[in-house]
């Protein structure tokens, strides 16, 4: 099992993140698309900067090592463990050739890619997709089974995997008979085969071992691999999963580029790891409900330095340490002031709306009420309401949330200035919606630390809380926690989310976020009377086979 330290929104910033290269692979892909654009100028520079550019600047502009791009972190790319392929099983976990080999015909026959390591990392530093479908496969210990029957399968179906090798394993019966280094060398000279260090001698829990005999495991393996393969050695993996903070700063020390872990209670994902120092993996009984969920990520966003409201509406579960997040993005953002308090779904109803999200501050005085703390102006009532005198003074340097239908502009709140619709529009001419949010989480993918909160209520309380903003593509997104977090850790996440501005809703009791129809918060929040809503992009709209939808709020 791993001891794992306490969850940390922060991660870590390591001496060595400047030096930490990217490997070429898709580097090298996206040159080849590039050649092949080069044979067609036709094609023009405005089609180039659409289609190249982005994955140019995904590549060249990397999440901070070893955190992982929030592009990535929204893609299900599973990392499938193995330890012994045998012809006679003597323990649950082992696994009979015919039975691995059913597991690629399975692999194969459900459309999925089978990956090497050097991919996985470059799609998480990155967020640089990966086939739609990607799969990698992971062999722990160095069986004498790997060499014998795993190895030629993955030439037949000419599919990579990585080894973890412990090199006292080698050429000596510890236990199970494991390679040689004949043959370790044989398969570390195939593209195929990626070699992973997995210590020495391979200790239950590197985390308790006084600092010099963990320096040892982890670099005498490092170097005695190199030496007697002749290739580097780039990844490490964790023996029984096992580390700590301690552990994961001598990885980084002995200059190694990620590290994987494995825990039969906490499987997941690779977008869903801690960091490149901890990447998760699935053992080879979930492979089934693995490879039904894989999805190997979004296309980079075209190269926009504004907003784009053009993309599909599409739904995101992700997590950034224990805290599991639900956002919807893409569409066209606009707000909902209903006439009185609802459920979300209920709002949107025959809105046109797809998704929305509890909006901004509304006043408790009464349980049907619809009167907000702040101005509030929403596109489907066509009408400007000034905020509540006797509160609205509370709101002032708060973000005002101002939308039309090509940009979305955040500023500071001026009660002398934005509390008329002449004034709004002085700030955003065309404007159609606005309202006061409860503060920033990002700015300019920044996260916003504990004195820009002010003296909002409770801001670093752990509560469920509502946020909306837009991403590093220029799209709309809107999203909750699904666990209690506060304000300062929130504006964490959504940074390694991705997020280029975000800020919070009302929070609490009233997050609600609601898509196609349903709730998705597992609870029954308190009633609401303002949102903020996507609706699908003028594309799907306007479309012959969907007619526009006009409606006013309920």
């Amino acid at each position: 099992m791993q001891n794992t330290p306490k969850p940390s929104l922060e991660g870590s910033q390591p001496l060595t993140q400047a030096t930490q290269p990217l490997p070429p692979s898709l580097l090298n892909y996206n040159l080849g698309k590039v050649a092949a654009w080069i044979e067609q100028p036709s094609l023009g520079l405005d089609e180039f900067i659409s289609h190249f550019a982005g994955n140019f600047r995904a590549y060249f502009t990397p999440s901070v090592w070893p955190n992982l791009n929030g592009q990535a972190r929204q893609a299900r790319v599973p990392a499938i463990m193995y330890h012994d392929i045998t012809d006679k099983k003597k323990v649950f976990f082992d696994v009979t050739p015919q039975d691995f080999e059913a597991a690629l015909k399975s692999i194969q026959k459900k459309g999925l890619t089978p990956i090497s390591v050097e991919q996985l990392l470059t799609h998480l530093r990155t967020g640089l997709p990966l086939p739609e479908k990607p799969i990698l496969l992971t062999f722990d210990d160095g069986y004498a089974g790997h060499y014998s029957f795993v190895y030629p399968l993955l030439k037949k179906y000419q599919y990579p995997g990585m080894f973890s090798i412990y090199t006292d394993k080698i050429d000596k019966q510890l236990g199970r008979p494991g390679v040689t280094w004949a043959q370790l060398k044989e398969m570390a000279a195939d593209p195929l085969v990626t070699i992973s260090a997995h210590s020495v001698t391979h200790p239950k829990d590197l985390s308790q071992l006084p600092d010099d005999k963990l320096q040892y495991e982890v670099r005498q393996s490092k170097r005695v691999l190199e030496g007697r393969l002749g290739v580097k050695i780039h990844v490490f993996t964790y023996p029984e999963g096992n580390y700590d903070a301690r552990v994961t700063k001598e990885i980084e020390a002995a200059g190694y580029w990620g590290a994987f872990t494995m825990d039969d209670n906490n499987e997941g994902f690779a977008g869903q790891s801690e960091s490149l120092l901890a990447i998760k993996r699935f053992g080879q009984s979930s492979l089934p409900s693995a490879i039904s969920q894989a999805w190997g990520g979004a296309e980079v966003p075209k190269w926009r330095l504004g907003f784009d409201f053009s993309a599909p509406v599409r739904q995101i579960d992700t997590a950034i340490g224990a805290i599991p997040f639900t956002m919807i993005l893409g569409g066209r953002p606009t707000t909902i002031h209903a006439k009185t308090r609802y459920q979300v779904p209920e709002i949107l109803a025959g809105t046109g709306a797809i998704a929305g999200v509890d909006g901004g501050f509304f006043s408790l005085e009464s349980l049907d009420s619809n009167k907000m703390i702040g101005p509030v102006f929403s596109q489907y009532t066509g009408r400007f309401i000034p905020g509540n005198p006797g509160e609205i003074s509370k709101l002032v340097g708060r973000p005002l949330v101002l939308i039309n239908p090509f940009r979305v502009k955040f500023i500071p709140f001026r009660l002398d200035k934005h509390n008329t619709l002449v004034g709004v529009q002085s700030e955003m001419p065309l404007v159609t919606d606005a309202f006061v949010a409860a503060a920033w989480l990002v700015k300019n993918g920044e996260a916003q630390p504990f004195k820009t909160f002010g003296s909002l209520f409770d801001f670093d309380a752990a509560r469920h809380r509502a946020f909306w903003g837009i991403n590093q593509a220029g799209q709309p997104q809107i999203g909750v926690s699904n666990e209690p977090i506060g304000s300062v850790d929130l504006g964490k996440a959504l940074a390694k989310l991705g997020f280029r501005d975000a800020v919070m809703l009302d929070s609490g009791a009233s997050t609600s976020l609601a898509y196609k129809g349903e709730s998705l918060v597992g609870y029954t929040p308190r009633p609401v009377p303002h949102v903020v809503a996507l609706v699908p992009p003028l594309s799907e709209i306007c479309s012959p086979a969907r007619p526009l939808q006009v409606a006013s709020a309920p």
